[in-house]
């Protein structure tokens, strides 16, 4: 358990600080273009990271990449509390998102590679989902009713990211990996790289598409509804709440993936519509988000020995869906109106729905 401490208490502070700047993303600018360009650069960065981290973990070992992830994410958040235009603003969430790139398959991949991938698997993204809510609650309870910069819970959670960035070069040894199969040719982790992508292609359609909506109804809320921080924080925490309890029982539910993940994108879609008119839509898209990032890393826990590489295909997935789907979302929103935008969200859900099946997503055979 304490080769695990850095990888839970990294998951939480990660996903923490990127939140942060959700409540107050309108005083960094105007539009809801520019403050889902904002919003998604982070998504940016990390889809830009997480194949080469996945791919390089099954070269070199996770614990390195999962130290320079926690040690970028410190700097970022630092970088982010004293940016004083919305370009700085861009470019400090870009590399933040870059430290999550590095950190989050490598973690994953230690994670998922071990026999109790399945418990482990659900602590961590409920941790992270639980940074992903303190992350709005506290920013946004810092920054209602007083004179700050509004910049207070980036601050207080760039300080905060310290701690697991000390536990990981506390704890283990520098080369350290998780259990598996001895080392392979390059050559062989190429071939098994693209095996993965053409075999679950729709798989990985299912994660950007899914993951990304849950990123999309976050970004819009706050023009959306044009309420103060502290509320708009309350109302988007029920979603990764529900997402919480739900990887929980998930995790432990035994579920047959890809028809969950069919059932699921259906129920999501009118969980978006749900939202355009109730708060209470968050808590079905979160709940539902947790059944399909479980179904999925359940899926893919059970296709090979080495994570490394997977764990890169689904994070780049799951890291563009959170870059597109906010930033088109944000662009419909803009141009055509918020119930275009809702109702597009919607129609993606279903899209998933109509193909995750045609993937090669069943029992897995092939390299790995």
């Amino acid at each position: 358990m304490k080769e695990n401490l850095p990888l839970l208490a990294g998951a939480f502070a990660v996903m923490a600080l990127s939140n942060a700047i959700v409540p107050v993303l309108p005083s960094f600018s105007t539009g809801t273009a520019a403050q889902g360009a904002i919003y998604s650069a982070y998504f940016l960065g990390a889809f830009l990271l997480v194949l080469p981290a996945g791919y390089i973990s099954d070269r070199i070992g996770e614990v390195p990449l999962i130290r320079a992830g926690l040690a970028l994410t410190t700097l970022s958040g630092i970088l982010l509390a004293l940016a004083g235009s919305p370009l700085l603003v861009f470019l400090a969430r870009l590399a933040e998102g870059i430290g999550a790139g590095l950190f989050v398959p490598a973690a994953l991949a230690f994670l998922n590679a071990r026999p109790d991938h399945d418990r482990m698997s659900g602590y961590f993204m409920g941790l992270l989902n639980l940074g992903l809510i303190l992350g709005l609650l506290v920013t946004g309870w810092l920054v209602t009713g007083g004179p700050g910069s509004g910049r207070e819970g980036l601050i207080f959670f760039s300080w905060f990211s310290v701690i697991p960035l000390v536990l990981a070069f506390a704890t283990g040894r520098g080369q350290g990996t998780s259990p598996k199969t001895p080392a392979e040719p390059a050559q062989e982790t190429k071939k098994r790289l693209v095996w993965a992508f053409q075999t679950y292609f729709w798989l990985w359609v299912s994660a950007v598409v899914l993951v990304g909506i849950t990123g999309a109804v976050t970004a819009l809320y706050p023009e959306f509804t044009d309420l103060p921080a502290s509320s708009v924080s309350g109302k988007i925490a029920l979603m990764n709440a529900a997402t919480i309890a739900s990887v929980i029982v998930t995790s432990r539910a035994n579920l047959p993936p890809v028809r969950t993940i069919q059932v699921a994108a259906v129920a999501m879609a009118g969980g978006v519509i749900l939202t355009f008119y109730s708060m209470w839509g968050f808590l079905v898209i979160g709940w539902l988000a947790g059944m399909v990032m479980i179904s999925q890393l359940s899926f893919l826990a059970a296709a090979g020995a080495r994570q490394g590489v997977l764990m890169g295909l689904f994070n780049t997935a799951s890291y563009g869906g959170m870059t597109a789907v906010p930033f088109i979302a944000g662009f419909v929103a803009e141009t055509g109106g918020f119930p275009a935008a809702y109702s597009l969200t919607a129609l993606l859900a279903l899209l998933v729905a109509a193909t995750v099946g045609r993937c090669g997503c069943r029992l897995p055979t092939g390299p790995g």
